[in-house]
């Protein structure tokens, strides 16, 4: 970094509170989140003073402010801790100086070139509460995995004043939000300084004035996190509540965050020396970023043309929203005000600038989307399972006109969580014992966890026995403070030692509060289901929590019905709702629970990464076939709910799956856990363990980032930047030229050719010699692809398959004009229409509609 300053690892602590020198590392450790995924960090801070671990809401930053010098004194002398901090300390060294790393290891000749990941919200550790949910969580996930991996990666969000809100249940079972505003200096952070130790300062205008932006650095084992601040004394009041609350304040409250991070975040990278390579935009909140990019590149002599392919080729954009109305929008009226002065910067009309983002939403209303924004200045672009992906192409197909829907360029790469940050430390210990102490480099090595098998089973019972009672405890703690908040008063709760059993069959619902979620679907029956919960021989007990969003009603409402529940004959003891749904919760319930309930209205879950925090502790999902589950599913590691098809009447479906929930539950689910002394309960577990664990890590998350689109988006980096850009003029001069001569491209169909007379269809098993003249002006036969698809239907018209044959050029007929011949044979299992098309074709392609261009045979 040129002239810029961060701290040194602990040199901040040791201005405020006085260590010894053998203690010094517990200063160094506190300061990167590396302690969020290793729990032996996290028991040496236990240990000195667990009350006080806990009161600080187990922040190690806080936790060295506010312990007494008394047991600094202590434990300075004790050799048994010292050596163990010793043994953390040791091996916290050996991971940050590690130099051959998977990604170094593999393509060593682009470990200089950086990935930039811009996310609005980052979940790393309850420390640091700088997320609302699952997209944050994914995105410190996705850091987490991005340092064990030695990725060249540098993470870009926005440092919230008050973050989330803290929640608490009152008395009548309803939801009240705290902020609490957040103590900057008791954070696991540091300001990014000048050369003159002041904070460095980002300027970015926002209508009328300039806003000036403050650097955090959050390190992240090898990686680091910046987090930008706009609480600096040159801004305004007003322009210092900019970044106040998450998903808070007023539209254009949004739209500043919006632009702070997209903009004002690639120029806090440049003012700090890091030039990234790839950029990866995690949903739409950051797509103003791809402005910024043409501007720069724009001031350093480029066309806009030219620029643009510069941005959609090293651009990856990730889509987490399977509903139109969850896609970040904003009118024109409110863009122009924003925007005005930047597009003749572009140099670039404004109607031109709106149709990058122009959008109808589902009332027909023309507005400016982000998402379609960052489609458009994107050629990688994925959903985060495989059927999102589906979702996300039928969503988007209008952007893409003239496509087969399943050719649409919007991939997959399905979301995983970081394995290590949600183990239980008991598993830790049992995956240590039994499988060797190298299985933290095999995570994503599927025959590799198959060993879990072979541990006996009753060790793997009484590991999970022990994580239920461990979570057991963590939560009637909880839910004691939340009691014996409300006094005296009546409030028909049941006592905290009534609740969670560990000697019963426990299923966990836990999640964001959105009416999707369906999280009220199984009180459908409430006798039907008090009978299962209160069976005397197979007792049932279900544990909730989950915040709903401060503006949701219809989310509060959900969670206010589940409390009036916990309080009713029948229910009582065994519905129990866990307010304040956080990290520590979470990691807390994916551990004790045995089965984890999911049944969204598919298919509105993209993904939904919480059940798959369950398995790797022994856990079992019983999900909906929605998002993740559909691909983890495998008929021996869990259940599903419903039959996987979508009806479009909502209480037809709600029935249908309700009735399924019930009907396993009663039949399968709680006989299973009951009988044969579990001994089918704990095999489920295991092939659940071994089958979900390496196949949906965070480790195979980014490993097919990596190969699916960084390192093809730096290798095309690297050859557009090489001398002076050569390589990209040309790829652009092509594209004008396709462009230009496009309207003059058509397909003729060849004389006494079958296409003139048999509606196109090919019966079961039959062959048909298929040829179409293709008309040129201005290119040339290998700048384009023809092809011959075959589409299987079914008797009503629905595409079943779809599969494309290059036609071979045969010869050229007069001066423009060439032939291309095919021999093409259907299927037995159905019969097939069949069309032909031309496209243009380009070697520096990700996808072969980068163009967007293509003309069928009429």
């Amino acid at each position: 970094m040129n002239s810029i300053k961060t701290y040194d690892y602990g040199e901040k602590m040791n201005n405020h509170i006085n260590l010894p020198e053998n203690l010094e590392p517990l200063a160094e450790l506190s300061m990167n989140l590396w302690f969020s995924w290793n729990p032996d960090v996290r028991d040496l801070y236990r240990e000195m003073d667990l009350p006080l671990w806990r009161e600080v809401g187990r922040n190690p930053v806080a936790f060295l402010r506010s312990i007494s010098q008394e047991k600094i004194t202590k434990y300075a002398v004790d050799e048994v801790f010292l050596n163990k901090l010793q043994i953390v300390y040791q091996r916290f060294k050996k991971y940050m100086h590690k130099t051959e790393t998977v990604f170094s290891k593999n393509y060593p000749s682009l470990k200089e070139n950086y990935i930039a990941y811009f996310s609005a919200e980052y979940g790393l550790h309850e420390s640091l509460p700088n997320y609302a949910g699952g997209l944050g969580i994914l995105a410190g996930d996705h850091c987490k995995t991005a340092s064990d991996l030695g990725l060249p990666f540098v993470a870009v969000g926005l440092l919230y004043k008050h973050a989330y809100f803290n929640q608490t249940i009152n008395i009548n079972g309803e939801q009240e939000e705290q902020y609490v505003e957040l103590e900057y200096n008791n954070l696991p952070m540091t300001l990014v300084t000048d050369e003159n130790d002041k904070p460095l300062l980002i300027p970015v205008r926002l209508i009328d004035r300039e806003v000036f932006i403050k650097i955090w650095q959050v390190k992240v084992g090898r990686i680091s996190l910046y987090l930008l601040d706009t609480t600096v004394d040159q801004n305004s009041d007003e322009d210092k509540k900019i970044i106040h609350s998450l998903y808070g304040g007023s539209r254009d409250t949004r739209i500043q965050q919006e632009i702070i991070l997209g903009i004002g975040g690639l120029r806090a990278l440049r003012k700090m020396g890091i030039n990234p390579s790839v950029f990866h935009m995690n949903e739409g909140h950051s797509a103003f970023l791809g402005l910024e990019r043409l501007f720069e590149l724009m001031n350093e002599g480029m066309t806009f043309k030219m620029a643009l392919e510069f941005v959609r080729s090293t651009t990856l954009f990730t889509t987490h929203t399977p509903i139109p109305a969850g896609n970040e929008a904003f009118e024109f009226d409110m863009m122009e005000r924003y925007f005005k002065n930047f597009w003749p910067e572009l140099e670039i009309s404004d109607d031109y600038f709106f149709d990058f983002g122009r959008n109808l939403n589902i009332h027909q209303h023309e507005h400016f989307s982000l998402t379609v924004f960052a489609l458009n200045l994107s050629y990688m672009a994925n959903g985060v399972s495989k059927l999102h992906g589906h979702v996300s192409r039928r969503m988007w197909r209008h952007l893409f006109p003239g496509l087969m829907l399943d050719e649409i360029p919007i991939d997959h790469v399905t979301n995983g969580v970081h394995t290590e940050s949600w183990l239980n430390r008991k598993m830790i210990k049992l995956f240590d014992e039994y499988l060797g102490l190298d299985w933290r480099d095999h995570i994503y090595d599927r025959q590799y966890w198959d060993k879990i098998k072979n541990v006996p089973n009753q060790v793997f019972a009484d590991t999970l026995k022990s994580l239920k009672t461990e979570m057991m405890h963590h939560l009637r703690r909880r839910y004691e403070q939340q009691i014996k908040r409300y006094g005296n008063q009546d409030h028909g709760f049941p006592a905290p030692e009534q609740i969670i059993n560990d000697n019963i069959l426990t299923i966990g619902f836990s999640r964001r509060f959105a009416p999707y979620k369906r999280a009220i679907l199984i009180f459908k029956d409430a006798e039907r289901l008090k009978k299962i919960l209160n069976n005397p021989d197979r007792p049932v007990q279900i544990l909730f929590s989950g915040k709903a969003h401060p503006h949701n009603d219809a989310g509060k409402e959900l969670i206010r019905a589940i409390n009036n529940y916990a309080r009713q004959d029948g229910f009582k003891s065994k519905i129990i709702f866990i307010e304040d749904y956080n990290i520590n919760v979470s990691r807390s319930l994916v551990s004790g629970v045995d089965v984890w309930l999911n049944n969204p209205r598919r298919p509105l879950e993209a993904s939904g990464t919480s059940g798959q925090k369950v398995p790797i502790n022994g856990g079992i999902n019983f999900s909906v076939l929605d998002g993740w589950w559909p691909e983890g599913y495998n008929g021996q590691n869990g259940w599903i709910i419903g039959t996987g098809i979508e009806h479009p009447d909502a209480n037809h479906q709600d029935y249908i799956d309700v009735n399924s929930l019930y009907d396993t539950l009663e039949n399968e689910i709680v006989p299973l856990y009951y009988n044969n002394n579990g001994t089918g309960w704990i095999n489920m577990a295991k092939e659940s363990l071994a089958s979900l664990l390496p196949e949906f890590s965070t480790h195979t998350m980014l490993m097919n980032y990596i190969k699916k689109y960084y390192v093809p988006g730096i290798k095309r980096y690297i050859i557009y930047t090489e001398n002076e850009y050569a390589r990209l003029f040309q790829y652009n001069r092509w594209v004008n030229r396709v462009n230009r001569h496009w309207k003059k491209t058509y397909l003729n169909i060849s004389p006494k050719d079958p296409l003139l007379d048999d509606h196109r269809i090919l019966s079961p098993g039959e062959t048909k010699e298929v040829s179409v003249r293709l008309h040129l002006e201005g290119l040339k036969p290998e700048e384009l692809l023809v092809e011959l698809v075959l589409e299987r239907q079914d008797a009503i018209y629905r595409n079943l398959d779809t599969v494309f044959h290059p036609m071979g050029l045969i010869g050229k007929n007069g001066n423009q004009e060439y032939e291309y011949r095919a021999l093409v044979t259907a299927k037995t299992n159905g019969s097939y229409r069949y069309n032909c098309r031309v496209i243009p074709t380009h070697p520096d392609f990700f996808s072969k509609h980068e163009t967007r261009l293509v003309k069928w045979l009429d």
